[in-house]
């Protein structure tokens, strides 16, 4: 099931919900993407890490790469933020 719309959204995402072309391509675009070996290749290793540690499913951390390699556990919102736009 869909999550619900939201009543107020952000610049970007009232701009998809007004131009359906405009999200229609940026679908195909993301899902090329991640499909690519590289993209996959990265979530299998986060994958790996959370069914390792026991965590796969069950909400919590994020499995995160750290600039020099390892993967550590981070908070979903830490994570996520990173590498964002900025207002």
């Amino acid at each position: 099931m869909a999550p619900p719309k939201a009543k107020n959204p952000k610049r970007s995402a009232q701009y998809y919900r007004d131009n359906p072309e405009a999200r229609e391509k940026k679908k195909k675009y993301d899902t090329e993407y991640h499909d690519t070996p590289a993209r996959r290749k990265y979530r299998a290793e986060l994958s790996a890490e959370r069914r390792k540690r026991g965590v796969m499913g069950k909400g919590g951390k994020d499995m995160s790469h750290t600039k020099d390699g390892k993967i550590v556990a981070e908070s979903p919102s830490k994570n996520r933020a990173r590498n964002r736009g900025k207002k």
